[in-house]
């Protein structure tokens, strides 16, 4: 999806090349030559646990660097609040984890696994991308090509095995983490010619990695496909699919893939998707809140064919390229598709964490680390956090009365969207005015993409 960043060489190099000074200086693992468990202790119990709950992906720039207070106070507001934190092998803060075939650089890698250690949180680490010499470029660290083609080429067929060994070899360096998602979004297996994805491709890559990760321990917990969710326009039937309603249709190339794989994988213990609460063109149908409703019906869809397997939103996203949204707004409207995802039976969901190094951070969990006064909580952290508190993976939801005085036909889903255990209820405004709601018998004043948390 959208807002992926990438580290380019020579910036892999700089980081590098500071961070095994600091290592050096900590006593933590660096690059190695081989796939040797890493030190920096446990990640406190390990969960085998396939329903997580509420987390975050860490990206490009991350709590990990920084200023050190600034990297402290991150540290201990994210211990504050334990939620599973996701991190990929390759790209998005880590460099090539294996530069040339069995010759290997952890050294990124092992940085945020230990911060996410530092922190008490389960890891999830998302298996991709792969080095170049796997997708038929030139081996060796000073060839790592970072250009968007590049990167998300798939491995050749001929490579499957190899980057299967390099999952394991991760596994068997971090032995704490349980969790493994493969692949990232099927990158590189759409086929330009038939006009389809690859799904038989992506499947024997998934299956060769899954009987890896199994044998290194068990207990490792595997899941994918990791497919986009993409939707169309009830208008635009080029794609359409038996996976619709007033928001659009599902491409049908997408439940394709998914039933394949879901036919001939051997094995899951977790389903894990991304999408966004609007079509491929950006349109929000009919209405920004209802339009929200794509994640609880494909969510019952992935629940009903998957034979009830835990759903995973690996990434979820619900504001289009160059909004000019408020960070009010942001919050609002990713707390209602949070809302959503829950209502489609998802255990576990990670916000795609888009960290900056300066400036106004929109959307962003902390205040950069790489500021002096860095590493505060901003407030969707308050909402990722508080929504995993009060909604873990065991919740038992239930219905509560909602309406809206002045919005005609008004209720959960009609501007005005709740949530509800037997101790909380999150109430959310997704209208750009003031509303005068009754939530669960009470009556409640809402300011305009307001967000209230209630006490039962």
């Amino acid at each position: 999806m959208r807002r992926h960043v990438w580290a380019p060489a020579a910036l892999l190099g700089l980081i590098a090349a500071v961070l095994a000074l600091v290592l050096a200086m900590t006593g933590s693992t660096g690059g190695s030559s081989e796939g040797k468990s890493a030190s920096g202790g446990s990640t406190g119990p390990a969960r085998d646990d396939p329903a997580l709950g509420w987390g975050f992906t860490h990206t490009q720039f991350s709590a990990d660097s920084g200023t050190p207070d600034a990297v402290a106070r991150a540290r201990k507001l994210l211990a504050g609040q334990s939620v599973p934190q996701n991190q990929a092998i390759m790209g998005w803060g880590a460099g090539n984890p294996e530069p040339s075939p069995g010759v290997y650089d952890f050294s990124d890698l092992d940085r945020r696994i230990a911060f996410i250690r530092s922190t008490g949180s389960t890891p999830v680490i998302t298996l991709c991308c792969a080095p170049d010499w796997m997708k038929g470029g030139e081996p060796g660290a000073d060839h790592t090509d970072w250009s968007l083609k590049s990167f998300e080429s798939a491995p050749l067929p001929a490579h499957y095995q190899d980057f299967a060994d390099l999952s394991a070899t991760v596994a068997r360096r971090y032995p704490d983490v349980r969790h493994f998602v493969v692949w990232n979004e099927f990158k590189g297996f759409f086929d330009d010619t038939s006009q389809r994805w690859n799904y038989e491709g992506y499947t024997r890559l998934y299956n060769l990695v899954h009987d890896e990760l199994k044998k290194v321990n068990e207990d490792n917990r595997v899941g994918g496909p990791y497919l986009v969710m993409d939707s169309y326009a009830p208008a635009d039937t080029q794609f359409a699919s038996e996976l619709k309603g007033p928001w659009g249709s599902v491409d049908r190339r997408v439940l394709d893939a998914f039933t394949y794989w879901n036919k001939y994988k051997k094995g899951a213990d977790f389903v894990a998707v991304d999408g966004a609460g609007f079509t491929r063109d950006s349109q929000a149908l009919p209405d920004p809140s209802t339009a929200l409703d794509k994640f609880t019906d494909v969510g019952r869809w992935l629940r009903e064919h998957s034979d009830g397997l835990p759903l995973w939103w690996t990434e979820y996203y619900v504001e289009p390229e160059n909004s000019g949204w408020s960070e009010q707004r942001r919050v609002a409207a990713q707390a209602a598709a949070m809302i959503a995802i829950a209502r489609g039976g998802a255990t576990t969901a990670f916000y795609w964490s888009p960290q900056q190094t300066s400036g106004q951070c929109p959307g962003c969990l902390w205040k950069p680390t790489q500021l002096a006064d860095g590493g505060a909580a901003l407030p969707m952290y308050g909402l990722v956090s508080r929504f995993a508190k009060e909604f873990p993976p065991d919740t038992r939801y239930e219905t509560v009365e909602s309406t809206a005085d002045d919005i005609p036909g008004s209720g959960s889903g009609k501007g005005i969207r709740v949530l509800a255990s037997a101790k909380s209820v999150l109430v959310v405004n997704t209208l750009d005015r003031a509303v005068q709601a009754r939530v669960d018998g009470r009556s409640v004043s809402l300011a305009a993409y307001e967000v209230r948390w209630l006490d039962r």
